[in-house]
This record gives structure tokens, sequence and C-alpha cells, in this order.
């Protein structure tokens, strides 16, 4: 029975998001201030997270997706302009973004007339890997590159196996 609970403990832990720094219930916690304004909604138009506001883009498979470029939403010429270059949404981009948005593309453009039309701000990287966390979950493409072909190439090697020769 033990080993069935170690099992369900590695297979539920490897079935989460690894690549999240932050912790997803905070995260969710601190997104009842996003859904003022977001939420995400699945490609069934289910509500996953929020409330259904439309002021700001739905966030349901945001990372991983051009910056800007959700289908139908009026962005800013400074997250379009980002966007044109390439740039996707990641950990890294969400979590500077969010501490100060305008800051943010005035740095990735490299244009001090850059701005955002969003104005809420989170604390610090902290509290935005937390929101990041908790919003990874809406996003099943979000890990698509880092995982393995190959779920037997992530698993540790059994020292009791015997030696394979390719």
């Amino acid at each position: 029975m033990k080993s069935k609970l170690v099992l369900f403990a590695v297979l539920a832990t490897a079935a989460a998001p690894a690549f999240a720094a932050g912790d997803a219930t905070k995260g969710e916690a601190v997104f009842k201030q996003c859904q003022t304004c977001h939420s995400a909604v699945d490609d069934a138009g289910n509500i996953v997270a929020g409330k259904g506001a439309k002021t700001g883009p739905n966030l349901y498979g945001v990372f991983g997706r051009q910056v800007g470029s959700y289908p139908g939403f009026k962005y800013g010429e400074s997250i379009v302009a980002a966007g044109k270059t390439g740039l996707v949404w990641d950990e890294a981009s969400f979590v500077d973004y969010v501490q100060d948005p305008s800051n943010h593309w005035k740095t990735v453009l490299g244009d001090k007339g850059a701005k955002s039309k969003m104005m809420f701000k989170v604390k610090n990287a902290a509290v935005a890997e937390d929101v990041y966390a908790y919003l990874v979950q809406f996003s099943p493409n979000a890990g698509a590159a880092a995982a393995p072909a190959d779920p037997a190439a992530a698993a540790p090697a059994d020292p009791a196996a015997p030696a394979t020769t390719p």
C-alpha cells in the first residue's frame, strides 16, 4: 500500500507544471484582483478562472502564445509591436510584465515612449511567479517545448537494471 501512495505522489507531482517557480494556491488568491479585467475561458467556452471579464484578453492558453495576438482583442500599440518581433509569453516575460507593464515594453522594445494599457502592477517577482504558477495550468501548450519526447528519458535510471548498449 505504501508503494502505491508513493507512486501516486510521484505521478501527481509529475502532472503538475514542474517549471513554475511560484505557488499556484497563492497565485489563485492574487488572481482575484486580476479577474476584474481578466478571465481564462477554455475553447469550449467554460470559464476556468475569473468571472468572465473581457476588459483584458482571455488568459486561457496565454503561455506559449505570441504576445498581443489573442483574436478579437484590441491591444495597445506597444504590445502589438512586441508581438510582431515574435515574442511569446513565458514565465520570465510574464513575471517582468506584471510588475511594471509600461516599463516592460520600454525595455523589450528599446522605446522610451512605449506604454501599456494595463495599469495594475503586482508588488514583486515572488507574487508574479505565484500568479504565473496559477495561470500556467490553463495553458496546455506552455511546457510542450520543455517536455521530453520520450517520458522514459525523463525517468531516473534504475541502478538495479542491467546495462544495455545501443
